[in-house]
């Protein structure tokens, strides 16, 4: 998807790109970043991710509407909607349910995570200012820094919340941190192209109803951005050297390509010719992932 938006630059010419997920990717293991982003292998749909968006877009879609229609009532009133048009976009989907049967549980499934988000709040009273708002700034070296935003939410003096909705459950204590990382990433962006701090993040998940909440600084953000550089040299020298190494943990029980990993017996696909560039369109991946 190309988007063109007439965003502030900090720096250029673009010397690459990272977006949340992929950061995380090579965080988790350097060979998945490598799967992922040089190599392009498709993932697999799986019933978990692909119900992560359609619950993402019927809350968008409930945003769009005036603020006293935004009931549980309309929310599942969207639900199907929302399903038959994700399989008009990605066919593949529909080959997740044997019958009609199985694809009644798994709706249910999704409006039981929809009633989760109207226990933590009542959407009537949200000052939304912008849904699945693209968001990007390159950074002085080159380093451009992208995504896309849940929703953006504005108070009447300007103050902004950043909101992410996750489908699964929320993270122990240990890992907050790994979890905040992401909403960090967009204030950095937010800040870095408008000025203004976010006053709050706020990552909802609705698989056990728990808002984990966090009001970032100037400190925080600079250490976020300082990270993200460190983590681009040490991408840069992977790709220089060809050398991507697997992290093997409980992740792996997840990963679409274990077969092509060597900590699992597999051998990694040869080097492609030409190496993805800064400025290539990334390709399709679904955004909303389970978490937890």
């Amino acid at each position: 998807m190309t988007v063109d938006l007439d965003l502030p630059i900090v720096g250029s010419p673009v010397v690459g790109s990272l977006s949340p997920s992929r950061a995380g990717d090579f965080m988790t293991c350097p060979l998945l970043f490598r799967f992922r982003t040089i190599d392009r292998l498709p993932q697999a749909p799986s019933t978990a991710a692909t119900r992560g968006t359609v619950v993402h877009s019927v809350l968008e879609r409930l945003f769009e509407l005036d603020p006293e229609q935004r009931t549980p009532e309309r929310a599942r009133d969207l639900l199907r909607p929302e399903w038959e048009a994700l399989v008009g976009a990605e066919p593949e989907v529909a080959t997740l349910f044997a019958d009609e049967a199985e694809l009644s549980a798994w709706l249910a499934s999704a409006e039981e995570l929809l009633t989760g988000y109207f226990s933590l709040e009542d959407p009537r009273r949200v000052l939304a200012a912008e849904r699945e708002q693209f968001v990007e700034v390159v950074l002085p070296g080159g380093l451009r820094l992208r995504g896309i935003i849940d929703r953006l939410d504005e108070a009447p003096g300007g103050a902004l919340r950043i909101t992410d909705y996750k489908t699964g459950r929320s993270p122990g204590e240990a890992f907050e941190g790994k979890a905040l990382f992401q909403m960090k990433f967009y204030a950095l962006v937010l800040w870095r192209t408008r000025g203004t701090i976010p006053a709050l993040l706020q990552l909802m998940y609705l698989g056990d109803r728990e808002i984990l909440r966090y009001a970032p600084d100037e400190a925080d953000l600079l250490a976020v951005e300082r990270k993200l550089l460190a983590l681009w040299e040490a991408i840069e020298r992977a790709t220089q050297l060809q050398d991507f190494r697997p992290r093997k943990s409980r992740l792996c029980d997840w990963c679409d390509h274990q077969a092509l990993c060597p900590e699992f017996g597999g051998t990694p696909p040869p080097w492609p010719a030409v190496v993805p560039g800064p400025h290539d369109p990334l390709p399709h991946q679904r955004k909303h992932l389970p978490a937890g």
